[in-house]
């Protein structure tokens, strides 16, 4: 949204005094940002009346522990006035995520929810989404989690046999697909369903994904008794399974809510200084699971701020039900924060015995998220303290690094960089380089390039520098790395080989190191060993992803595709024709010829293409 000219003013002072800003301060709606030493934000909060919420920091004499210590460092405060409170809602989100100011509640984004998507045309697809929203694409959602979403499309094929498969695949089928045969789609890509029919199983998984459970089953029921009165027994059984499909799943949620509503169910819960904000969904009246979210950054507050803090942020991005349930004591500050932002969502305590239990669920859920948490943090640490005493390093590697070659005889080589912070892994950081100019299968080549690219600009000052390089192969590779570093200026930068031992056996790894004769051998079961491993084989797996997508990249797009004159009808004739691309690849002029559209300047010039 964009939002409309502004006025924004700020005062500053080497002793802050906030009177000549109160003095000067409007009665607009707005965002103010708390400044301090160097030009910091510390904080950036919106207001309905600036004038008032402003004021009320420098007025109040019982702050909390957390903002009485951050206006011990305000230095200045800047303000930014909206046309409306909606505006400086949107306005808050947008900063807070992109400046990530120390004394702000902002919780991790890690990856964004998953919905079922259904998309448009005559023949929808039913698919699985993550990420933005495209124009005139139905979505579904959100899910806690992907196995939810998985297990959802499963019974929706099972039912309704609508098509899951790619645009590209559905265009070029000559006949049904495996799906069709084990009864989990009608085979609309080669006809075997008319538009009309398939538009009715279409919006029979729409009211299910709307809830509307009863509506469906009812409408199945009544339209296999008018096949059974038109002794159509077939087309009868069919509906009967699909009727029975969907009551087995409807049965096998235990809920009160027969209503099939859509709640969403958050608790909050600060303990042993961390906090968690638990979510818990439910949709058509069904359970669908929960998810703990915890804030980017250690910070301390009240129950009741972090849920507020969480609900303004969650639904600025994600669709909110039609009912909200919290904990009685924050129902009116969650209303207030849901009304700043427009949303007609109802806001309540749980109102009997089993929204008590999901909210006393959501609440154990929490609690246990941060003993998880606590107990991981705390492994997490004593692998890097193991790792540091092994190695002989003067501080913990906080931040390692991994790389790992991946190619098939050569082609679509592909390095990654996959990253590990404080002892976890950091997917967010992983890199790989597609990498090109070399001889096919030169392993130590496409380490030096891969090495290059990334740490040069390292060594002029930009990125981050990794604690240790953990180097996926034997003594060739573990020297091409030494050697790039010597290159760069970066000799100081710890690195450790990680050969595979004898039969690539887990736990009989070496770590090759620059100022030992022999390389060192941990024994199976040491913490630090399972930390190399762990990060070792995340290299690896990233890798292989990287490479088989680059493989399948080339594979699939320069030998028919990129022919001139060979269009999607003639590519499905020649795949229909000879069964896939090595029997074209096989066939010869004459045998091209005799494919439909294809003319014999056209096969000599396959012919060519393919060899």
């Amino acid at each position: 949204m964009s939002l409309p000219p502004s006025a924004t003013t700020s005062t500053a002072a080497s002793s802050f005094d906030p009177r000549s800003l109160l003095a000067t301060l409007p009665d607009d709606p707005g965002v103010y940002r708390m400044i301090g030493e160097d030009a910091a934000v510390l904080y950036v909060g919106k207001a309905k009346n600036l004038k008032k919420r402003v004021s009320s920091y420098f007025q109040k004499s019982a702050q909390s522990p957390r903002i009485a210590l951050m206006l011990q460092q305000v230095r200045q405060v800047d303000i930014t006035a909206t046309r409306s409170e909606a505006e400086a809602l949107i306005l808050e989100n947008t900063l807070i995520k992109k400046l990530a100011p120390k004394y702000n509640i902002l919780f991790r984004d890690d990856k964004s929810y998953p919905y079922i998507a259904l998309s448009a045309g005559d023949y929808p697809r039913l698919t699985f989404h993550r990420g933005a929203f495209q124009k005139k694409t139905r979505y579904f959602g959100p899910f806690p989690n992907s196995i939810a979403v998985r297990e959802s499309i499963q019974l929706l094929q099972k039912t309704f046999l609508l098509r899951t498969c790619e645009e590209a695949v559905f265009r070029n089928r000559s006949r049904p697909c495996l799906l069709h045969q084990i009864h989990r789609c009608k085979a609309p890509c080669v006809g075997l369903v008319s538009a009309e029919q398939y538009a009715g199983d279409v919006r029979m998984a729409e009211l299910f994904l709307r809830g509307r459970h009863d509506e469906v089953i009812d409408g199945l029921t009544a339209a296999m008794q008018a096949a059974a009165a038109k002794l159509q027994f077939e087309a009868a059984a069919a509906l009967r399974d699909q009727v029975r499909s969907l009551q087995a799943v409807l049965h096998r949620q235990y809920v009160s809510s027969t209503r099939g509503e859509d709640i969403d169910i958050i608790a909050a819960v600060v303990e042993r200084q961390q906090i968690c904000v638990n979510l818990a969904m439910v949709r058509g009246g069904l359970h669908l699971g929960d998810r703990a979210h915890f804030p980017r950054s250690e910070i301390e507050c009240e129950v009741t701020e972090a849920l507020v803090a969480f609900v303004e942020q969650h639904y600025l991005e994600h669709p909110p039900p039609s009912r909200l349930l919290v904990d009685s004591a924050a129902v009116a500050a969650c209303s207030s924060a849901l009304g700043s932002a427009g949303h007609s969502l109802v806001t309540a305590p749980p109102r009997n015995e089993m929204e008590r239990a999901w909210l006393s669920m959501a609440d154990n859920n929490a609690r246990l998220a941060i003993e998880s948490r606590r107990h991981a943090a705390a492994d997490a640490s004593q692998r890097l303290e193991a790792l540091r005493e092994a190695l002989d390093l003067a501080e913990l590697p906080m931040r390692i690094e991994c790389f790992d070659i991946s190619h098939t005889q050569g082609e679509g080589t592909v390095a990654s960089c996959v990253v590990c912070v404080d002892g976890a892994m950091k997917k967010g950081e992983y890199r790989r380089f597609n990498i090109a100019g070399i001889t096919p299968g030169d392993d130590y080549a496409a380490m030096r390039q891969a090495l290059t690219r990334r740490y040069e600009k390292v060594a002029a000052g930009e990125g981050a520098m990794p604690d240790l390089l953990l180097i996926d192969g034997g003594k060739g590779q573990f020297g091409v790395a030494i050697e790039v570093l010597a290159e760069l200026g970066l000799e100081r930068l710890s690195a450790v080989g990680v050969a595979k031992g004898e039969g690539r056996k887990p736990g009989l790894e070496s770590l090759i190191l620059l100022d030992r004769a022999e390389p060192l051998q941990l024994r199976a079961d040491h913490p630090a060993l399972h930390l190399v491993q762990e990060v070792r084989d995340e290299a690896h797996r990233f890798a292989i992803m990287g490479h088989r997508a680059r493989r399948a990249k080339v594979r699939g797009r320069s030998q028919l595709e990129d022919i001139p004159g060979v269009g999607a009808a003639r590519r499905r004739n020649l795949l229909a024709f000879f069964g896939g691309v090595p029997g074209v690849r096989a066939a010869t002029v004459d045998d091209l010829v005799r494919v439909d559209g294809i003319s014999r300047p056209l096969a000599e010039q396959i012919y060519r293409a393919l060899h």
